[in-house]
């Protein structure tokens, strides 16, 4: 019965925690007070470990959680319930999607999200360069080559890997 009591809470959990791992720790402090599984003071250890750990922090937080409830078990068990959702939501999307994929309004929008995901990486890109690195402007540059070679061409990853790779090696 506690699996199921794991799987259900942290399923609720990954339902309505819109916004990254921090979103489900109110969630978590609630489901500390109703289920008595930990109190705040454990919640607050529970987060530093999560935060230390590599990995999602809500992932990490459900396998924390039902593993100190239930065992291993119970961690696999809560950390399944947190993704559940998630897992439903993508497949429901890409059914749909897949039917309209074809469709010119459908292929507009994501004319326009490639688009704006290039602007807001290279918005990022900017920020972190204009802190960090001395010599900007050549790095400008190849992130101008790099969003114009995205945006015309489809290019494997690890092509970025090694074009990054080499502007480290050669851009002073």
């Amino acid at each position: 019965m506690i699996y199921l009591q794991l799987f259900w809470e942290f399923f609720k959990t990954g339902l309505f925690a819109v916004g990254g791992g921090m979103a489900t720790v109110p969630f978590l402090f609630r489901m500390g007070q109703n289920t008595g599984w930990f109190d705040a003071n454990t919640l607050t250890d529970m987060i530093a470990v999560s935060e230390s750990t590599p990995g999602p922090i809500g992932v990490n937080m459900a396998t924390y959680v039902g593993n100190r409830t239930a065992g291993p078990l119970g961690g696999l068990v809560a950390t399944l319930g947190l993704v559940a959702p998630c897992i439903i939501i993508i497949l429901i999307i890409c059914k749909v999607l897949m039917k309209y994929m074809k469709h010119p309004v459908v292929e507009a929008v994501f004319r326009i999200l490639r688009a704006v995901v290039i602007g807001l990486l290279a918005y990022a890109f900017w920020q972190v360069a204009s802190v960090s690195l001395i010599g900007v402007k050549e790095y400008i540059l190849f992130a101008v080559f790099i969003a114009l070679i995205v945006c015309f061409k489809k290019v494997h990853p690890i092509v970025f890997i090694i074009l990054g790779a080499a502007a480290g090696l050669f851009i002073p």
